[in-house]
């Protein structure tokens, strides 16, 4: 069995799995699995304190311009709310359901916010990389975004104790993952949302593992003019899942929510969140899991060997591959 390649000619696949998608064979026969993302960018945002030329203008309650040479403070004391309350906040509401949750970091938010770091370790939180900077890559060289990959590696695995096992830019560029491959040792990145399934890319021979990611299940549709109000985003999720668990009862999905500390950590939005998480927690056909866990699943149940047979997995029998107590 393999997996449709893109053309020479044309770098897409538009197929995909097609009419007929693996069978998933998520633990306990979960008809899909449902991963919560909270993401972490506070501190790690466009400022002129950061060395940026303009403030940041993206992902906030109103809309806004970037200040070239200027701060913004209204928009960074609504990245602050993020740390200072919306963190404790939603992460109070995971603890009282004990659902997983695994955190998109970006490097220079976890250091600057070691308390975050250190209660998400201890709630056994998968913290992977967001990337060195919440900023836009499309804009940087590749040398310069090859050099912020390997300096977020390296600031996680001092403030977290551990390298990352899963990445997402979010604001990436074309050459995003193929840096991400070069630089190795990760089971999965999530730079993209063409899926409901994890799958396998070949990257210059090297099999590498996608988790795709969403904008739809998103917080961030609060606050854009596409945006939700305070009752539609649990709405919406509970009629995704809805359709999901129909369609898994045959071919089992995966359901990513992505969460934001300034956006959902707001007491209205983590309110109507409440709602969702509630259903979630006492779902039978649901499994609520870490990207890293899913990820590990899939190489054991679907292994690149299986899908891109000409492409080297250098992680197959790697040491990452095990679960691990604390992520």
């Amino acid at each position: 069995m393999t997996l449709a390649s893109p053309s020479s000619d044309y770098p897409r696949d538009l197929a995909g799995y097609g009419s007929e998608p693996p069978h998933a064979q998520w633990p306990g026969g979960a008809k899909v699995a449902v991963q919560f993302v909270v993401n972490v960018e506070e501190g790690g945002e466009n400022s002129i304190l950061h060395g940026d030329e303009a403030s940041e203008a993206f992902l906030t309650e109103e809309p806004t311009t970037a200040l070239r040479g200027r701060r913004n403070l209204n928009v960074e004391s609504q990245y602050e709310y993020g740390t200072r309350a919306g963190f404790w906040r939603l992460r109070r509401l995971f603890e009282e359901r004990g659902l997983p949750v695994t955190v998109f970091g970006v490097a220079e938010s976890l250091s600057r916010n070691p308390a975050l770091v250190a209660a998400a370790r201890e709630s056994a939180w998968e913290i992977a990389s967001h990337s060195l900077r919440w900023v836009n890559y499309a804009e940087l060289e590749p040398e310069v975004e090859r050099t912020h990959i390997e300096r977020a590696v390296q600031i996680h695995t001092d403030v977290c104790g551990e390298a990352p096992l899963g990445w997402y830019t979010g604001r990436n560029s074309a050459n995003t993952r193929r840096l991400v491959v070069e630089h190795g040792g990760f089971l999965y990145d999530s730079d993209s949302f063409s899926d409901d399934l994890p799958y396998w890319v070949d990257v210059e021979g090297t099999a590498h593992l996608v988790l795709p990611y969403t904008l739809d299940n998103n917080d961030g549709r609060y606050v854009n003019t596409y945006g939700f109000q305070s009752e539609s985003f649990s709405t919406y999720l509970t009629r995704a899942l809805e359709l999901l668990i129909e369609e898994g009862a045959e071919r089992p999905r995966m359901m990513s929510v992505g969460l934001h500390l300034r956006i959902s950590g707001r007491p209205g939005r983590a309110a109507d969140l409440r709602r969702f998480l509630d259903l979630v927690a006492e779902h039978p056909d649901v499994w609520v899991a870490r990207r890293a866990d899913i990820a590990r699943h899939w190489r054991t149940v679907h292994p690149a060997s299986q899908w891109l047979p000409k492409s080297l997995d250098p992680l197959a029998k790697n040491d990452l591959f095990p679960a691990r107590a604390r992520v």
